[in-house]
């Protein structure tokens, strides 16, 4: 094996404790690629006693043997199966149509605790030929898929690094034994393999699309460019493109001629709907429709990362596919320059959500590609807008009107996005279609009853999981009526969502709010023109309108800018400027405060881009006091005040927030997690039910100690520690950091350009 497939099993059984057996024999039925590339895995891996191969050819088993890849070989299972015992596995890697006749073998002579184990690309037929031999699947059988090949074939292709980082469907049903299912799953994880389980109907189906139709497509454009009387030419000048995609084409025939058979009534399922977006994709090109090749092209290219993200719940952009990001934030320095942080985040969203459901296209700059935003995006182009780019913050959207939403082909994942699951359950409430919303691990955890209890009132059929968690399940063709709603708490989502939901409704529907939010969505609608009528806490809007596409210009996010805000301010020497940023009278509470606690901010070049307030901010450092925080800014910082703490903790005196009971159910419990950060550097910081109580020690030079801290996967708590250390006496280490791409996706090399001392890793 190279030495990069060595690196790459070491890494990969660095946690399996793979020095140790996990199975006692291992008995391979099948001696080709995949058997025998298990049993080198398994054998350069320690994880059996021995290995055992059965072949029908003596030449095969000679071969084995000679190779290391068994070490013995026999042409009849049955010569081993008396001296197999509990513990062993048999491995079928035979034709998925050979595995029937491989089972009769083993019927009335498998010695009790011996689990049985295949490779078969089509489990629904192995299904069947074990009911077939045994009258029911049988405790033992573990149904398994390794989803990984190559052109080669035979026992002189296998390879002990064939399965490191590639996937192991298993498909055990009701009657299988938890045991055997560990002994496999433990066996796969020996050779450096991720194991994952399905229903036996959904591997297949996924399968018939995902593998299945690719090789019959491929199989079918060879033999059709075969009998082209210019085929050498077009083999011999085929772009790389079509060479990667036709090497499929050089798998074995007899197995893929199985394999066809076997999962007959999927595949022509597959094959059906390709055929029919085929003979679309044909209309297009005939008809010179561009629009409809457009949103082909992007759709699939958008889609081709997408789909294999949303199945394992993993984030959009790289910096988010890391298993772990840890910040290593060293002590002291400053920040200075000209800086201009990403657009905001809310006014992302929505121009997304708006500009979707316009008439006309709609231009947007300054678009926010962090992981949030991205998924709002992606949610719509999954119910059928053709959304071009982001390229370098340009987003073009060909809007389908109010009602031209399409059905999306699966659950809207939004991974850890409450903006936008809150906003788009008020949208789709008023759809015809069925949907259903789904995120990551940690949106799971938040409240969704605040938006859907409301929406329930309109006359929408809205489901919750357990505790009024996600996932949301909303009915579609439900007519919505008008309701005039009093917010129990100060939140512009579950604002917005009752706004959105009002578009679909029949008549005037109005919100009251006990404080002032961000207004983004009432701004926003009236530049896409459609009239929001708004009388101090009370908005309102009538339903049944149209939206027609603008231009967007999306100002820098003032939540991202308090960070550089708060490093300025309690950094000796930093002076920096914030270009472009929104000062919308909704979002600048962060910067009332910090004034408040004499930091020297000053606004210039005051403007209005699209309806919104627009400022550069000029911060210079200046001592800090603690203060008591007005309760009316409250809602006008909501998201900034982990980075408002670590200004508190460098301020002379106590800082009190009370009223801030929200701050309790964002990405986490951003009070205890900052009150439990801040302790650990020294801070006496202690949480209130609606707040925090921060001791600043603005007389010292060195406020911070050095530790490690948790930011609990919340991109705010994890950037405001960072920012933490320019006053710090040692490095503050922060766990769980890989979240910051869900708004600020550059924040590192932006603050090391800016002058703070901070290492990604």
């Amino acid at each position: 094996m190279s030495q990069a497939g060595d690196r790459g099993r070491q890494e990969a059984l660095s946690d399996t404790g793979a020095n140790d057996p996990v199975v006692g024999r291992l008995v391979v039925v099948g001696i080709g690629l995949i058997g025998g590339s298990l049993a080198l895995g398994l054998k350069a891996a320690s994880g059996c006693r021995e290995v055992i191969g059965v072949a029908r050819r003596a030449q095969t088993c000679e071969q084995a043997v000679a190779l290391g890849v068994v070490d013995r070989a026999v042409t009849d299972i049955a010569e081993v199966l008396p001296e197999l015992q509990a513990g062993d596995v048999i491995f079928v890697s035979v034709p998925t149509l050979t595995v029937e006749a491989v089972f009769a073998q083993l019927k009335g002579r498998l010695p009790d605790g011996v689990t049985v184990t295949d490779g078969a690309s089509v489990k629904g037929s192995v299904i069947a030929a074990a009911e077939n031999v045994w009258g029911v699947v049988p405790e033992f059988l573990v149904p398994g898929h390794p989803i990984a090949g190559s052109e080669q074939s035979g026992v002189t292709a296998a390879r002990d690094d064939l399965y490191i980082a590639h996937r192991i469907i298993l498909t055990p049903g009701e009657s299988t034994g938890a045991v055997h299912v560990q002994r496999v799953q433990a066996m796969w994880q020996a050779v450096g393999a991720e194991v994952l389980n399905m229903p036996v109907s959904e591997h297949d189906e996924v399968l018939a699309a995902t593998s299945h139709l690719p090789h019959v497509i491929a199989f079918g454009l060879v033999d059709t460019l075969a009998h082209d009387a210019e085929n050498e030419n077009i083999f011999r000048y085929a772009a790389g493109g079509f060479r990667d995609f036709t090497r499929i084409a050089s798998s074995d025939p007899v197995m893929w001629r199985d394999i066809m058979l076997a999962n007959r009534d999927a595949i022509l399922k597959s094959i059906d709907l390709y055929t029919s977006n085929l003979a679309s994709l044909r209309s297009a090109i005939a008809s010179g429709d561009s629009e409809h090749l457009m949103g082909v092209f992007t759709r699939a290219k958008a889609a081709r990362d997408h789909f294999t993200k949303m199945l394992a719940k993993k984030a959009y952009t790289e910096t988010m596919e890391a298993k772990e990001v840890t910040f290593i934030a060293q002590p002291g320095g400053a920040v200075n320059g000209d800086l201009r942080v990403p657009g905001d985040k809310s006014m992302s969203h929505r121009s997304i959500m708006l500009g979707s459901l316009a008439e006309g296209v709609t231009e947007v700059e300054g678009f926010l590609e962090g992981e949030d935003a991205l998924a709002t995006l992606q949610s719509f182009r999954d119910m059928g807008v053709v959304i071009e780019g982001p390229v370098n913050g340009r987003v073009t959207i060909h809007g389908v009107g109010m009602h031209g939403l399409q059905a999306p082909p699966g659950p809207l994942y939004v991974g850890n996005s409450g903006t936008s699951m809150r906003l788009l359950a008020g949208l789709l409430a008023g759809q015809k279609f069925d949907v259903t919303l789904t995120g990551d691990e940690s949106l799971s955890k938040r409240p969704m009853n605040r938006v859907a209890n409301p929406l329930r009132e309109m006359g929408a059929e809205v489901e919750t999981g357990e505790g009024g968690r996600p996932p949301l399940k909303i009915k579609g063709g439900k007519a919505l009526k008008a309701i005039d709603y009093t917010l129990p708490m100060a939140s512009a989502q579950v604002k917005s969502c009752v706004l959105l939901a009002g578009l679909y409704a029949d008549g005037e529907t109005s919100t009251t709010e006990p404080a002032p939010t961000r207004d983004h969505t009432e701004r926003m609608l009236a530049g896409f023109g459609y009239e929001v009528q708004r009388d101090g806490a009370r908005a309102s809007l009538a339903g049944g309108g149209k939206l027609s596409a603008c231009q967007i210009d999306v100002p820098a996010d003032i939540s991202s800018a308090t960070f550089f805000m708060v490093a300025a301010s309690i950094a000796p020497g930093s002076d920096v400027l914030l270009q472009h940023v929104g000062i919308n009278p909704t979002r600048d509470g962060a910067i009332t405060i910090l004034r408040e606690m004499g930091a020297d901010i000053t606004l210039e070049n005051r403007r209005e881009v699209g309806g919104e307030p627009v400022a550069d901010i000029r911060v210079r450092y200046a001592p800090l006091k603690g203060i008591n925080i007005p309760e009316d800014q409250v809602p006008l910082a909501i998201d900034e005040f982990p980075a408002i703490f670590v200004a508190a903790a460098c301020a002379e005196g106590e800082t009190v927030l009370t009223g801030a009971e929200e701050l309790r159910v964002k990405e986490s419990d951003r009070i205890q997690a900052m009150a439990d950060g801040l302790k650990i550097l020294g801070i006496d910081a202690e949480p209130t039910p609606d707040g925090i109580v921060i001791q600043g020690k603005g007389g010292s030079d060195t406020v911070f100690g050095g530790g490690e801290v948790d930011s609990l996967g919340d991109h705010r708590i994890a950037m405001s520690f960072a920012v933490a250390a320019l006053r710090a006496g040692a490095d503050i280490r922060i766990q769980h950091c890989a979240n910051v791409a869900t708004s600020f996706p550059n924040f590192a090399e932006l603050a090391t350009n800016a002058g703070m001392k901070l290492e990604v890793r």
